[in-house]
Formats: C-alpha cells, sequence, structure tokens
C-alpha cells in the first residue's frame, strides 16, 4: 500500500470511526433531571405530581422513547430547598448533562433561571409562576428573563384572578352584600383577604390577585399569614373571622389548607374559600371533612375517570407504578403526566430539528400552538408558546368541592380565559 493508498484509507477509517461515533451518540439516552420534593412543606402534593412525571416517561421509554432513544430520568429529592436545588444542578451539569428538566418548586426554580438560561437547559417547572412566563426579560414584575422556562396550565395569577372573577360574579347573583361588608352609597363591596406562607410559593400570584380583585370592585384586607405546614390556625381564623371578610383566596398547598379550614370551621367562620391547583384535591376533602363543603379549587386537567379521549391513555400510564389500575389518580399526578407528555412532544420536534439538545427543545415548545399531548386529548388543556410569551394557556376550570358522609365529589361551577394581555406577561 503506497502513502496515497495509506491515507485513504486512514481518512476513511476516521469517517467510518465518526459515523459510528454518530450512530452510538443517537442512541444514547436523552439525560432529564427531575427536582423531586419527596420531603419538605409540600411533600404530600410534590410527591404525587412527581409519580406522575415518572410514570409518563417510564411509558414513554416502553413505548419507543423519543425518536428511538430513551429518557434517563435522574430523580433527586431536594427537600424543598432552594439551596440544594442548586447544587444538584451544578452536579448534573458536571456529571449527566441533561438537556431538560422536569422540576418543582417556585423559589428553587425562580432561583435556577439564570443557570438554565445560560446552559440553554429547558426547565420545566411544577411551579406555575407567572414570574416564568416572560422568555423576553420586559415585564416589569421579572427580574430578568426567563427564556428556557416553561410549565403546563395557567399561571397562578391567572388561576388566582378566575377565582376573584368568579366571586364577583357569585357575590352579584347571589344578592348576599349585606353581610356586613363596607358601606358605599347605596353599594357594599365584598371583603376579600389573600392568605398563605410568607414563601416564593404563596407569594407569587399576590400582587397580581389583590390588584385585579381591586380592579372588581372588591375591598382587599390586610394579608393573613399561616404556615406551608398544618398547624394551629385558630389565631389566623379569628382575625379571618373579625376582619368579615366575604372571600378569601388561601394560597397555600393542600395539607395546610385543610388544617386552615377545619379550624376556621370551629371559629364559626362564614368566608368562602377559595385557593389555587394544589391548594385541594380528594386527600385534603377528607382531612376536612364538612368543614371544606364549598371550598373552590382551580383545576387544569380532565378528573380521573372523565369520558374524554386521552382517559385510556392515561390509565395505561398510571399502570406504571400501579399495575392493578385500581388507584385514584389526583390532578396533581394528571398534570405531571401533561408536564412530561408536552416535554415529550417538544423533544420530538427537536429530533426533527436535528438534535434532541435544549436550544432545540426550546424551539419545539415554542412552536406549539393549540397543543394537546399526543394521546392526551381531553385530559390536558391546549398549549400555545411562542418566543416572546411562555403563557401556555389562560384557560382555567374551577371546581367546587363537596363532602358527604365520607363520600367526596366536585363539580365544574365555572371556566373562564383570562386575557392575553402584555401588561399582565411575567406577572
Amino acid at each position: 500500500m503506497n502513502r496515497t493508498q495509506r491515507l485513504g484509507a486512514l481518512v476513511l477509517g476516521a469517517a467510518m470511526l465518526g459515523l459510528s461515533a454518530l450512530s452510538g451518540n443517537a442512541a444514547d439516552p436523552v439525560v432529564v433531571g427531575q427536582l423531586v420534593a419527596q420531603t419538605g412543606a409540600t411533600a404530600p402534593v410534590a410527591r404525587v405530581y412527581a409519580q406522575g412525571v415518572a410514570d409518563a416517561f417510564a411509558f414513554i421509554n416502553a413505548h419507543g422513547g423519543v425518536g428511538g432513544r430513551t429518557i434517563d430520568l435522574n430523580a433527586v429529592d431536594y427537600g424543598y430547598e432552594p439551596a440544594k436545588a442548586i447544587q444538584i444542578y451544578k452536579q448534573w451539569k458536571e456529571t449527566s448533562k441533561p438537556v431538560a428538566i422536569q422540576g418543582w418548586g417556585t423559589a428553587d426554580t425562580e432561583a435556577l433561571i439564570e443557570y438554565v438560561s445560560k446552559d440553554g437547559v429547558v426547565f420545566m417547572s411544577g411551579s406555575s409562576s407567572g414570574h416564568l412566563t416572560d422568555p423576553s426579560g420586559r415585564s416589569p414584575w421579572t427580574s430578568m428573563p426567563a427564556p428556557y422556562n416553561f410549565f403546563y396550565g395557567p399561571s397562578y395569577s391567572d388561576g388566582c384572578r378566575a377565582l376573584v372573577q368568579f366571586a364577583a360574579e357569585e357575590w352579584k347573583r347571589s344578592g348576599v352584600a349585606a353581610r356586613g361588608s363596607t358601606f358605599l352609597g347605596d353599594l357594599y363591596r365584598p371583603k376579600f383577604a389573600y392568605m398563605g406562607d410568607n414563601h416564593p410559593y404563596p407569594n407569587a400570584p399576590k400582587a397580581a390577585c389583590t390588584d385585579y380583585a381591586r380592579d372588581l370592585g372588591f375591598d382587599v384586607l390586610p394579608a393573613i399569614r399561616y404556615a406551608l405546614s398544618p398547624g394551629d390556625f385558630s389565631a389566623q381564623c379569628d382575625m379571618l373571622k373579625e376582619s368579615r371578610a366575604d372571600f378569601a383566596f388561601l394560597a397555600n398547598t393542600a395539607e395546610s389548607n385543610a388544617a386552615l379550614v377545619k379550624a376556621c370551621a370551629k371559629a364559626g367562620v362564614s368566608t368562602q374559600f377559595l385557593t389555587n391547583i394544589y391548594g385541594w384535591d380528594e386527600s385534603a376533602a377528607k382531612q376536612a371533612g364538612d368543614a371544606g363543603n364549598g371550598v373552590v379549587w382551580v383545576v387544569s386537567v380532565a378528573r380521573w375517570g372523565d369520558d374524554v379521549l386521552g382517559m385510556k391513555l392515561l390509565r395505561e400510564i398510571s399502570k406504571e407504578s400501579d399495575p392493578s389500575g385500581q388507584e385514584y389518580r389526583s390532578a396533581h399526578y394528571i398534570r405531571g403526566v401533561c408536564s412530561a407528555f408536552l416535554m415529550r412532544d417538544a423533544m420530538m420536534a427537536a429530533a426533527k430539528l436535528g438534535a434532541i439538545t435544549g436550544p432545540n427543545i426550546k424551539k419545539g415548545f415554542e412552536e406549539m400552538r393549540d397543543h394537546v399531548p399526543t394521546g392526551l386529548d381531553g385530559v390536558c388543556l391546549p398549549s400555545t408558546f411562542t418566543g416572546s410569551d411562555h403563557r401556555g394557556t389562560t384557560t382555567v376550570m374551577l371546581y367546587r368541592n363537596d363532602y358527604n358522609d365520607g363520600s367526596v365529589t366536585a363539580q365544574r361551577v365555572y371556566q373562564t380565559t383570562i386575557p392575553l394581555r402584555p401588561d399582565w406577561l411575567g406577572w
């Protein structure tokens, strides 16, 4: 073999090695980090959401993965501690190098915005903080742009706005304006109280919600603080009773809220309670018993067992951790499934762009228009993301809790679509 032939053989060998490497990379798993709050103040709802995410990716892997590649879901309990979430993220970047993350809480998600934006890692959280919806940073309500942050469903702010709308219409319809509210001329203004812990999660929609309540004619009372973890809330209930609030928004999670409504029922409080997507569930309803009757809360998915096309697939996904198929799944679980399947679809779009990378997954999200995750019609709401607006949906459904001798039921009482007002972006 002469020099030219040897050189040609080396070039061909290198090319074949390169093709082999490309082929191997294409078959490698797609690494996704999962920050799970198995412990900490929000654990009772966080565990359920995380199980939905895990089951969804297990099902996806069992049915071909994403473009023939499996998802390597690296789940770590961060204890609902932002500092620990940052530490875990830095470890991931040094080791497994995820292209995307399924996260959970508001404080940790917002703490990681700068990191994921710099590294080009898509971050899809359980948090629906309105601060995560502004990818360009033009909103005066955000401290920095969040170009790589996404979440499924309406923001906490839009959920609370919907509840305030509902309360205003209930007030006008029911004619209960003589219950002791402030007298203004010949009109009574309903009183609205915002309640929750002093923490990024309950605080996220506070300014947006109370501002809208004032716009709709509510007398907004001083906020009442109560802990994210259940405790003795008798003092808060006495304050609420003394304030004679007609409506109160509970910004904490379900277990804390159940303890609060029980304490307030014991104190003789007659306030109508409203709460967010993680603020109520079947478990809370059973804990609260009769005290929880009438609680109205935000729901962003179909209810387990609803007669919709995607329920069949949802039941199959559920069997990943419950082979019997008998376990009831709450809205938190279903929300986790919707989040995972939205990310799966964005990854499929990224694969068509040439590679499943963070920037391409971002493009996949931002090309979605009224997109329902494949196979989950009727289970998940349609989502639309653009390069300038990450408010995936502003459609909000409200349900009312009914507890009757151990039986828990819920009825949809309201649905609205909050306007995509430019001044509400990031708020």
